[in-house]
């Protein structure tokens, strides 16, 4: 079970990552990439940091790359920001949740064309 300030490191986390990713990372193999979500471990030592990648297998996996690039750079932002003891050990994690649900939406749409 995580702590209730474990949840509140993890959400500061999410939102100071996304803004780094709109606004200070500009390595051009990262593409479209929204952040769904952070874990945090209750000693707040690890964080895993869920993303959502829009287009190809191909664009995806170069994004996955290129934010395992940044981690050095995300890491040492998230110390200068936030204010903790230890600044978490992140690891970024591919979110296919979004992906899943737009599938799901697209068959219930043919499957309601189809009943008309």
């Amino acid at each position: 079970m995580t702590s209730h300030r474990a949840n509140r490191v993890a959400e500061e986390i999410k939102k100071e990552i996304t803004q780094m990713l709109r606004e200070e990372i500009k390595d051009p193999r990262i593409g479209f990439v929204t952040v769904t979500g952070a874990e945090v471990t209750s000693d707040i030592r690890y964080a895993k940091v869920f993303v959502s990648i829009y287009g190809d297998d191909d664009t995806k996996l170069q994004s996955m790359q290129a934010l395992e690039n940044a981690k050095g750079f995300v890491r040492g932002e998230l110390g200068k920001r936030m204010r903790l003891r230890y600044t978490p050990e992140i690891t970024f994690r591919f979110d296919s949740s979004i992906e899943y649900g737009a599938r799901i939406m697209k068959l219930l749409e043919e499957v309601k064309e189809t009943e008309n």
